[in-house]
């Protein structure tokens, strides 16, 4: 049901003024009708376009409970004295089928029942849900958005979490596939690919105070204050040659695509893995020199009240300039240590301390300090990371010999390489390919004192081990009074980043990008790291209940529920129409529990259409055709 105004005009006064009325929705033939339950007046009781629809929501919830059910929907005692009034008109004046418990009986014609428009609802709902909870749609009304723009907001944003697709192939998904539009209230026949587009564009452009919102107010919500967070880059690639872009730029894709431009996406959580801040660089930024301008905007976006945040980052940003500059602002940070420490003495009182990783697996942990600097450091030995990376050395010291023999049989061989000055290219050039063993060899060139090599001997140096520092590495920190223990639960937080990069790149669809302009590309990044807002507040509340599944086996899990309209003839020859959800499974039940969440966005619609009137011959509408 929705509330619809009627424009009149007074004859004699001439005095133009409105009329609202509440109408259904039907559909014949697959013609979509409109009939008028009752007429609300002039609502001059009501000032905002928001307490008029509000009212059509509560009479139709009054309608389909039987006027036994209290308000969901409004809060407003005006409107609510209003929703029982015109309730009471159309329940005595018969203008609605009104069902009173079990009383709605119906002799029907089972052999034309039919179940038709079957929709996925379940992860839809879920989401809807985690967008009001975050208030999204309340902030855009608060900056100027209309119904119509928050609503096809809401579809996009929903529609990107459940099913991450292009734009027309999102359309399609909208109009064939998803019962979304029931949710929102956005016309499904209005979806189109330009309305999606510029709808995205519109929501970056209130990116920066849209992220600040959000920010604070999953802090509100779940009572969360900032004191460590976690800032890493990841990079995704476009499929185009993008000449006239100013930020997809040839880099170093972590997806091994040297042949395509990047852009990188730089992004800042707390431990709960709830975003803090974002942003987009070009693709051959270093990621080193990203991180004076995320320290500047991290305020706005955190609590900080008692102090600053622990910034926990990766090797590849922890510089000695960045390690500076957060000793100058005031931040304690920790990271993995760039290079691995030659000397270096175990900290006074200090002894190792073993303890377990999420696989059961030991750890060992161990203060030491360097005179290089005044940070603490933490000696970390894994014994899963030693069998990688033991087993990662042997087959690149086996590539490093096969490359050096490749050599020496070109010295053999008729027109290989023999020249002294291209061997010496070509051995530099294996180093470089293999650095982390090269060291462990001895290399000796003979020549005949006329520039042309005679043999190559590759010897393994004696004693040097190249498993020896294996599964050794350091944390680096400026915390100094957390024991071991403590100091490496900080730095293990970092995967909560690395989950969230799979999210955002795997589940949400941000690799690889399509479009052309860095407008729609920037545009599409920030859709999907609004769809991650959703994905982030609804795992996180899983989580505190011990529910640790991805966000894809949860999309599997409540797409079960579905919404289906029922159809059959009754006794009368009417057309009965019921629209509603399937009951949810024990297991969507659960999750809608946990998260305290309604399991179905409405109980039932009910339509009843009166059979088509029968135009007698000698009726106007009745016409004799003559072949």
């Amino acid at each position: 049901m929705f509330i619809k105004p009627y424009l009149k005009q007074n004859k004699t006064t001439g005095e133009r003024y409105c009329l609202y009325k509440l109408c259904e929705g039907f559909r014949i033939h697959g013609a979509v009708h409109h009939r008028i339950i009752i007429c609300f007046g002039r609502l001059e009781e009501l000032e905002t376009v928001e307490q008029k629809k509000l009212l059509a929501l509560r009479v139709e919830e009054l309608i389909v409970n039987g006027g036994n059910t209290l308000s969901t929907v409004v809060g407003d005692e005006k409107v609510e004295q209003l929703a029982r009034h015109y309730y009471t008109e159309i329940k005595n004046k018969k203008r609605y089928d009104i069902t009173h418990g079990n009383e709605d009986w119906e002799t029907v014609k089972m052999s034309t029942l039919k179940n038709k428009d079957a929709r996925e609802i379940g992860a839809e709902w879920l989401c809807k849900q985690a967008f009001d909870q975050l208030g999204i749609g309340g902030f855009l009304q608060q900056s100027g958005w209309d119904a119509d723009n928050i609503a096809l907001a809401a579809t996009h944003i929903i529609s990107r979490a459940v099913y991450p697709a292009s734009e027309l192939k999102t359309v399609s998904y909208i109009k064939e596939n998803s019962a979304i539009c029931e949710i929102t209230g956005f016309n499904r026949n209005k979806a189109t690919k330009d309305l999606l587009y510029g709808i995205s564009h519109k929501l970056y452009k209130v990116k920066e105070p849209l992220e600040q919102h959000l920010s604070k107010r999953t802090n509100e919500l779940f009572d969360l204050e900032d004191k460590i967070i976690l800032y890493d880059l990841t990079n995704t690639y476009f499929e185009g040659r993008m000449l006239d872009s100013k930020i997809a730029k040839f880099g170093r894709s972590k997806e091994k695509r040297s042949d395509a431009r990047i852009v990188v996406l730089a992004v800042v959580i707390n431990r709960e893995g709830f975003l803090k801040y974002s942003n987009i660089f070009q693709g051959n930024m270093a990621d080193c020199k990203t991180l004076a301008t995320v320290i500047d905007t991290l305020g706005k976006n955190t609590s900080q009240s008692v102090r600053k945040p622990i910034v926990v980052i990766d090797a590849g940003i922890a510089t000695d300039s960045n390690i500076a500059m957060l000793k100058e602002k005031g931040y304690d940070y920790m990271c993995v240590s760039r290079s691995s420490l030659k000397e270096y003495t175990a900290d006074t009182g200090a002894t190792p301390i073993q303890i377990k990783d999420k696989k059961n697996q030991p750890i060992e942990l161990l203060k030491v300090k360097t005179t290089s600097d005044n940070d603490q450091y933490l000696w970390v030995r894994s014994q899963t990371k030693a069998l990688k990376e033991k087993s990662m050395n042997g087959l690149l010291s086996q590539r490093f010999e096969e490359g050096i023999q490749s050599i020496k049989e070109g010295i053999a061989k008729k027109g290989g390489t023999k020249k002294l000055s291209k061997v010496h290219e070509r051995i530099g050039r294996l180093k470089q390919k293999y650095p982390s063993v090269h060291n462990y060899y001895n290399i000796v060139v003979d020549d005949d004192g006329q520039g042309t090599v005679t043999d190559i001997s590759c010897t393994h140096k004696t004693g040097e081990d190249t498993d020896k520092q294996a599964g050794i590495y350091f944390l680096r920190t400026s915390l100094l009074e957390h024991d071991e223990a403590m100091l490496w639960m900080i730095y293990n937080i970092i995967r909560e980043i690395e989950y969230t990069f799979r999210v955002l790149k795997t589940d949400l669809d941000l690799r690889p990008i399509y479009h052309k302009t860095d407008d729609a590309s920037m545009a599409h990044l920030h859709l999907g790291i609004l769809a991650y807002w959703l994905v982030a507040t609804i795992r996180y509340q899983l989580k505190q209940q011990g529910i640790n599944s991805d966000w894809r086996e949860l999309v599997r899990t409540m797409n079960t529920q579905k919404c289906v309209t029922t159809s059959m003839v009754n006794i009368k020859n009417e057309n009965i129409s019921i629209r509603q959800c399937t009951e949810p499974t024990q297991e969507v039940k659960k999750i809608y529990d946990l998260l305290k969440y309604k399991h179905v966005p409405f109980t039932r619609k009910k339509y009843v259409v009166p059979p088509a009137e029968i135009i007698k011959p000698h009726s106007p509408q009745y016409h004799t055709f003559i072949t």
